[in-house]
């Protein structure tokens, strides 16, 4: 996470610690994972096995360990929506529930309640004894009205949980992030343009093509009227670039007149060189809040080993969009956009 998002501002907290996970997975598996980059596929099996066992003990599927140095919660977004202190819904049915009709067809046996991470969690549990406490998901996203697994947004009585909530609330991304976005609207782009992030093939978002397509091209056509063409418009979209036909999108890439569209894919020398930029900035190991001899950086990984930089090179050319930007109704991506051009990311 450290190597993608910037958390230098979180350093002098005395709230907080950091260990690269890396690290972590070193120490605790006992596994030397230094090797692993270059070393021969025949090598490469034992160290993946005694990885993955150590995988399924984080995950919480033994069920053996002692509580004391291990704990997984199996709460996850379908039946838990946390809260911290609120004092008055630890327990209580959460706002949003499956209908009759989609607990018939998804066989859903479950409620969702809301439950008090202190108190469940905290001093006094079964999991406050432990030194380790795992998670299932850490997703969270409003969704019909409520909160997906987290509804934490405030600790009106707890100042210094308040004080983390307000740091944490924008963290932008790292330098190397930042920099390639605006080199790719400066340099590829050239020209003030319009941002349209589009996620269409997954869960609630399949379904609504009509509307998404929609929003868009009234946003296009006002630009078309009222600017110069062709208008400039980049597009972060999950529908391969081969499926467009038939769809707005391959409608606005034939019409060249009228509209220059731009995209990037994993393929593109520009996404694999930033990766590389940001593998070897390390910036998590300099944040290590524990003394380790693992160092990533002296490690030169061959590009499979590469981390996967295209959502946050997207969401940055996105926050330099001058012409505006238009976002999926209820995609965090979206919102994560938003956050970055309203704190002025690109300036």
């Amino acid at each position: 996470m450290a190597d993608i998002i910037d958390l230098s501002s979180l350093m002098s907290s005395s709230a907080i610690r950091f260990i690269d996970f890396r690290v972590f997975v070193s120490t605790w598996c006992g596994v030397n994972i230094n090797s692993a980059c270059g070393t021969e596929s025949s090598m490469l099996s034992p160290l993946n096995e005694e990885l993955k066992q150590c995988g399924s003990l984080l995950s919480g599927y033994n069920s053996n360990l002692d509580s004391s140095c291990f704990f997984a919660t199996q709460e996850d977004c379908r039946t838990t929506v946390w809260t911290y202190q609120t004092g008055h819904d630890d327990g209580v049915l959460d706002s949003f529930q499956a209908d009759s009709e989609l607990k018939k067809k998804r066989k859903i046996p479950f409620l969702r309640k809301r439950k008090d991470v202190y108190n469940a969690l905290g001093p006094g549990s079964e999991a406050g004894s432990a030194k380790i406490l795992s998670f299932g998901s850490l997703f969270s996203a409003p969704y019909k009205g409520s909160e997906s697994h987290i509804d934490i947004h405030e600790s009106p009585r707890n100042q210094r949980i308040q004080r983390l909530i307000q740091n944490i609330e924008f963290l932008p991304f790292v330098t190397e992030i930042l920099n390639a976005g605006k080199q790719f609207a400066r340099q590829t782009i050239k020209a003030p343009f319009l941002c349209a992030q589009l996620r269409l093939l997954d869960g609630q978002f399949k379904n609504h093509w009509k509307d998404t397509f929609l929003g868009l091209k009234q946003k296009v056509d006002v630009l078309k009227q009222t600017g110069s063409l062709p208008v400039h418009i980049f597009v972060m979209t999950d529908l391969p670039k081969l499926n467009w036909t038939g769809t707005y999108l391959g409608d606005l890439a034939k019409d060249s007149d009228a509209f220059k569209v731009f995209v990037l894919s994993e393929e593109d020398e520009f996404v694999a060189q930033t990766a590389m930029e940001i593998v070897n900035a390390g910036h998590s190991m300099k944040l290590q809040s524990v003394s380790s001899n693992f160092d990533g950086r002296k490690e030169q990984c061959n590009p499979q080993s590469l981390p996967d930089v295209l959502l946050y090179l997207e969401e940055s050319i996105c926050s330099c969009a001058s012409l505006g930007f238009y976002g999926t109704a209820g995609s965090t991506i979206a919102g994560s956009i938003e956050l970055m051009r309203k704190n002025n990311i690109c300036s």
